[in-house]
């Protein structure tokens, strides 16, 4: 009899559409989770890529120049323009960035770009050359670590 009533009725139980909910709440979450994955490193590999390329051009002007330029020449869209033309503005900017600009501390969404003169000091290419420097680009995983290169002096 319990058969018969079972084959009359027309839909799902509720037992069996919470069922479904939960199955699709769990893909959507595995997938979405996947993507994060996915889109968190190809960020850092952007910024690795984007790092590799300043640091070329860099080692290319101080080979021309016997030093590099500045924090506040690298800001410069006209100096950059004039003197680094190989130079891509996009490579400035980090994937989660807003600003074509390099920083001087390393920090999160922003490239740091820390030049000084061959004793440490900070220098303006007048009085003490440029002659060291450091890249850094703070890449996103679960432990924040960080993606560095420096001069070849």
């Amino acid at each position: 009899m319990l058969r018969d009533l079972r084959k009359d009725q027309k839909g799902h139980s509720f037992l069996e559409l919470v069922a479904v909910c939960v199955v699709i709440g769990i893909l959507l979450t595995i997938i979405l989770a996947g993507y994060t994955t996915v889109e968190r490193n190809r960020q850092n590999q952007q910024r690795q890529t984007n790092i590799n390329n300043i640091y070329s051009q860099l080692e290319t002007y101080y080979v021309v120049h016997s030093f590099y330029p500045t924090l506040a020449d690298m800001d410069s869209t006209t100096w950059v323009n004039t003197n680094m033309p190989g130079l891509n503005p996009s490579w400035l900017r980090d994937p989660k960035g807003k600003a074509y600009l390099l920083v001087s501390q390393p920090t999160k969404n922003a490239y740091s770009y820390q030049v000084t003169a061959g004793n440490g000091d900070a220098c303006n290419n007048v009085a003490l050359a440029c002659v060291h420097y450091t890249l850094t680009a703070t890449l996103v995983s679960s432990a924040q670590h960080t993606y560095v290169r420096s001069s070849l002096n």
